[in-house]
């Protein structure tokens, strides 16, 4: 199937909840039946994705017989990218209908309480990433609750029937491509940070300017710089996402 006809088949389909699955995630889609996709070079406005761990396409899947569309990898700020540029990928799910989003992203763990392969639902964020997607306007959208308190509670009771752990915290997001340094994780901690990232937030802020509804989780593939005796790699913390798809696939089958 050409790019045009699948395209075609996702924006008959009219998708009202989108799934962005963050580095080493992408391996949800394999539980799921593919009905059509696309990749992000094919769709004006967007552009493939560098980082790997990030298939770079949209995918229309269903779960419980309605469509879902999911993005299998993001862009990040670090490719050189601006935050508008970054969140393109959002715009296009509003102009498809999308009403509510899952954000996922692979984090780094600061909270002693969790471990290694656990998920986190986001409570708030700290935007340490120097921009926002919003700049050039005056849109001073309210950000009281950027995730939804409602869906949380949704996800967290089906994680308890499922028996999942299933963590809450404050997601920070830095820009990266660095991971950060220990002084900076102390520096996190102290400002309130449970798990450490470099995405998620600008797409947050984008979908909820736009009226959508917005959950977000973190995968915990590792333990932030500092608090183990161990040095990072993007390839483990795809290794470790790979790993536990299955159980973040069981949630959003169930869940969404």
């Amino acid at each position: 199937m050409n790019a045009a006809m699948s395209l075609s088949l996702i924006e008959t389909a009219c998708p009202e909840t989108a799934i962005v699955l963050g580095s080493g995630l992408g391996g949800v889609v394999d539980t799921l039946g593919i009905e059509a996709e696309v990749s992000f070079a094919e769709i004006p406005g967007l552009s493939a994705s560098t980082v790997p761990g990030h298939a770079g396409r949209f995918v229309l899947a269903r779960l419980a017989g309605k469509p879902v569309l999911i993005a299998q990898g993001r862009r990040h700020l670090y490719e050189g990218l601006s935050a508008h540029e970054v969140t393109a990928g959002i715009r296009f799910m509003h102009t498809l209908g999308v009403k509510r989003v899952v954000l996922t992203n692979a984090a780094g763990a600061i909270k002693n309480s969790m471990a290694v392969g656990e998920l986190m639902l986001i409570t708030d964020h700290l935007n340490l990433q120097g921009t926002t997607p919003l700049l050039g306007g005056p849109h001073f959208h309210d950000m009281s609750e950027v995730y939804s308190s409602h869906w949380r509670q949704r996800f967290l009771s089906t994680a308890a029937q499922l028996q999942i752990p299933l963590h809450e915290g404050v997601y920070a997001a830095l820009l990266g491509p660095q991971y950060e340094t220990p002084a900076e994780i102390r520096m996190l901690r102290t400002l309130g940070a449970d798990a450490v990232g470099m995405s998620t937030v600008p797409e947050a802020i984008q979908a909820r300017a736009l009226g959508m509804e917005v959950l977000g989780i973190s995968m915990l593939t590792n333990w932030a710089a500092g608090l183990k005796p161990q040095t990072l790699e993007h390839a483990e913390v795809v290794s470790v996402g790979m790993q536990a798809s299955a159980v973040l696939a069981a949630l959003l089958r169930a869940a969404v």
